[in-house]
Order: C-alpha cells, then sequence, then structure tokens
C-alpha cells in the first residue's frame, strides 16, 4: 500500500504464515457426506457452510452434520487463532475472510475455503484479518479469482500465496490491532442500533395500518362527529372489477418490443406505485392475448412470487396490463375511496398469505381475492383514516430517511478505518519501535526449513 511510514515494510503472505502441525502452510478442508441439519450440540463435529465465513466474523452456527463414523475429523478441526477464507463460489462470496477467536463448537473446515495461521512473532493475526478486510486487499484478490461464471469463481493457494502484505513494527501491530478492536467494536454497536431502529419504523408502520383498519385511528373523530363506532363489513368484489393477465408468448418476438404498452409482473408490487415498466408488449400480444391495459390508481395484488412477494400491494402510476401472478383491482369510488381500500389490503398482508394454497409454493387466486372482506366506514371517516395514515407515514419517511443516511455514513467506516490503519495513520509511531526491516530479517533467518526440508513437508 502506497504513503505507509519509513519504519513499515512488505512481505509476501506465505512468508507470515506459520506452519500447521502437518508442516503446511495452508490447508484446503473436504466436502463429505453431510447429515441433514446442523450440528446438534456443541459436542456434534458439523462441517462449515461458507456462509459461516463472513467479513471479520465468524458464525460456526453455519454448518452441517458430519456422520459419526468419518475419520480424520481432527486434521482439519477450526482452532481459535485460524484465520480461514472462501476460496469458491459466487465473486461476492470468494475471497471472505475472518480470523477465529474462539470455538465454542467442533467445526470442521469444508472443501470451499482455506485454514491458516499468522506467524505472530512477526504479524499479529488480528491485524492480517484487518488488512485482508481492506478494499485495496478485497480488489487483489478479486483480480486473482479465476472461473467461467461469476456464481463460479475459485482462488487458487498459489496466487492468494503472493499477497504482499504491509507489516509494521511488532508493537505498532499490537497498538493499531487494539485501536482497531476498540473503534470498530462502536462501529458495530452503532450498526446494531440503527438496524433496530429499522425494526421499529417497520412495527409502526404495521401498528399504524392496524389501528386505521379496526377504527383505533379514527375514535376521537367519531365521537366529534357524532357518529356509529360499528363498522360494516364488504368484499373486495363488491367494490371493485378484479382480473388479471398473462403472459404473451416469448417465443414470439412480435409480442415483445423496447417501447410499446407497459407489462407488469408480481415483482413490481414491492414499490408502494408504478411509475415505469421494465417491460413491454405489443399491440399484437394484447390482441392476441386478450389483455385488459388497466388504468392509472388501478391496484395490484401479487397472487404468487417468491419469498415476500405474495400479498404485496402497488398501484399503478401508469396505464398498463399485467401477468398472470397480479390481480389488478379497479376500484368504484362511488362506493370507496381507492386510497382506503389499498391501505385496508395493505393491513391483510400477513391475513392474505395465509389464504394462499398450494404446495412448494402457495399460491393466491382470484376468486380469494375478489372475495376477501374490508371493513366499510363511511367515505368521509375513509378520507380523514388516509389523511392521519398519510401524516404518520410521512413522519415515518423523514426518520427512515435519516436513518438511510446514517447507516450509510457508518458503512462507511469500517473501509475508511481499516484504509487508513494500513497507511499508518491509525496510531502514531514510536521512534523507539523495532523497523520492520529488522523484523523481517528475523523471519527469514527464523524459518527453520531447507528448500528441500520445505518440499518434503508439502509433499506429505
Amino acid at each position: 500500500m502506497s504513503g505507509q511510514p519509513k519504519s513499515w515494510s512488505e512481505a509476501p503472505i506465505r512468508a507470515l504464515m506459520k506452519s500447521l502441525p502437518d508442516g503446511k502452510l495452508v490447508h484446503q478442508g473436504w466436502s463429505p457426506q453431510c447429515e441433514s441439519g446442523p450440528a446438534r450440540t456443541a459436542s456434534d463435529w458439523g462441517a462449515l457452510k461458507t456462509t459461516a465465513i463472513q467479513d471479520g466474523e465468524y458464525l460456526p452456527e453455519h454448518n452441517k452434520r458430519l456422520p459419526d463414523s468419518l475419520e480424520a475429523k481432527e486434521r482439519l478441526e477450526v482452532q481459535p487463532g485460524d484465520l480461514l477464507m472462501t476460496c469458491a463460489g459466487p465473486r461476492v462470496r470468494c475471497g471472505v475472510a475472518c480470523l477465529v477467536r474462539e470455538t465454542p463448537a467442533r467445526r470442521f473446515i469444508s472443501g470451499k475455503m482455506y485454514r491458516f495461521r499468522a506467524n505472530e512473532a512477526f504479524i499479529e493475526p488480528r491485524l492480517l484479518e484487518a488488512f485482508l478486510r481492506t478494499p485495496e486487499t478485497k480488489a487483489q484478490i478479486d483480480a486473482m479469482k479465476t472461473g467461467i461464471s461469476e456464481s463460479g469463481m475459485n482462488i487458487t493457494h498459489e496466487r492468494f500465496s503472493q499477497l504482499i502484505v504491509p507489516v509494521a513494527p511488532r508493537p505498532e501491530q499490537r497498538r493499531i490491532a487494539d485501536k482497531l478492536d476498540s473503534v470498530l467494536t462502536r462501529v458495530e454497536a452503532v450498526n446494531s442500533r440503527l438496524a433496530r431502529v429499522a425494526t421499529i419504523l417497520k412495527r409502526f408502520r404495521q401498528s399504524v395500518l392496524a389501528a386505521a383498519t379496526s377504527g383505533r385511528l379514527t375514535e376521537d373523530w367519531r365521537s366529534q362527529q357524532g357518529v356509529q363506532s360499528d363498522w360494516p363489513f364488504t368484499d373486495v368484489q363488491s367494490v371493485a372489477q378484479v382480473g388479471t393477465g398473462s403472459t404473451p408468448l416469448r417465443s414470439n418476438p412480435a409480442f415483445f418490443s423496447p417501447t410499446g404498452i407497459p407489462w407488469i409482473t408480481s415483482a413490481a408490487t414491492g414499490q408502494d406505485r408504478v411509475t415505469a415498466a421494465v417491460e413491454y408488449v405489443t399491440q399484437a400480444a394484447i390482441t392476441t392475448h386478450r389483455l385488459r391495459v388497466y388504468p392509472i390508481g388501478t391496484l395490484l395484488v401479487a397472487m404468487y412470487g417468491e419469498g415476500k412477494t405474495r400479498g404485496q400491494v402497488t398501484e399503478l402510476g401508469i396505464c398498463a396490463t399485467v401477468n398472470q401472478a397480479c390481480a389488478a383491482v379497479v376500484v368504484d369510488e362511488t362506493k370507496m375511496l381507492r386510497s382506503f381500500v389499498k391501505l385496508a389490503l395493505q393491513a391483510t398482508y400477513l391475513e392474505m398469505r395465509v389464504l394462499a394454497e398450494g404446495g412448494n409454493q402457495p399460491n393466491l387466486n382470484l376468486a380469494k381475492v375478489k372475495g376477501f372482506p374490508l371493513p366499510r366506514p363511511s367515505k368521509a371517516e375513509q378520507a380523514e383514516i388516509v389523511r392521519r395514515v398519510e401524516t404518520l407515514f410521512a413522519f415515518a419517511n423523514r426518520l427512515e430517511a435519516r436513518l438511510l443516511a446514517a447507516q450509510a455514513a457508518t458503512e462507511r467506516m469500517t473501509p475508511a478505518l481499516l484504509a487508513k490503519a494500513f497507511r499508518g495513520e491509525l496510531v502514531p509511531q514510536d521512534p523507539n519501535d523495532e523497523p520492520a526491516t529488522e523484523l523481517l530479517r528475523r523471519l527469514k533467518a527464523d524459518r527453520p526449513e531447507s528448500k528441500s526440508t520445505q518440499g518434503r513437508r508439502a509433499a506429505a
């Protein structure tokens, strides 16, 4: 790295590794046939998944249970002081590293990861982990990866062993590592608090919707207006036209085009309002598949989709047609306010998901959407409910904007601190520290193996 203090030096990472008990510098695990589910007790053996290695964090609970009959577990058992790095997988996950500080359970490194150790007489393990986390180092590791696709990358030990590591005087290394431990712990504490705020905001919005559709939000309004407290109920089909769409035959080039009539899928229901399309269909597709072009203001309910998609509600901000995964709800505003129907459907997201039927991917259908019950307060109360919800949501949105800004700032802090550490700017230099060049001279002299001994060990 550029801009380092004069007392620093550098060395390839292989020179800073300590020999493992079998004489090798690096172990790569293997992936035996595992039992279903993770290890059940601390005494059970578990083969680590690659997700157990996060950026600077070891998660031993991410594992698959090893059969009791499997031999040679101990040689690849994770121990405190091990540095682990993923060496295969998707580009974003290949090359992630962490230091194992404690081992609460018996874990075994699997085939997509390396295990090595820092030679503590010459390099602080915590600092080596920090170096592997810096943006500059990650870019260098990224350049070492090979593979034919983004989802199937790998790093050979030969390439990784050539990575050049900046080496500070040994006492300074400890001071830097101690300082990083202190400041990064505070950064993580801030991140945890911010994550809790995000959860609170989500619960706040859910509580507002629940209060809005149960009548609690406007109890005082009804009292002032002298209107009845009990609301009648209706269903979606009584206040709206409900339809759906389809997917034109993709093998027909006449049906899709770069421009044309917007065609919306259930993926768009994660937005509050749809104002642009990802795909467009032609008039030929509309005619052949009898697709209806729905007007602005149509509510879309996702009838099926992966993860949290099913049951989500959005509103069209453009005229568009839809695929078969969306129920299109065109509200008759002479009967109910569209804005109230929208928040009522949003409030019952979980209830809609319970209505879904099917096996691995449960689905809603048009009949269930049409028959979904809706509270029906007076139009005046509907308008008051919508006004109050919008006011409260605007407040939540302002808080969320500030939260996102704070999270973005804290996300920048860790890489900035790591970069500062390896420029020698995190702690002051001590002129009494032995220069790193002397440290590395001793390291070279201290290595007991001759080339022939190293060769015999590597072949073992």
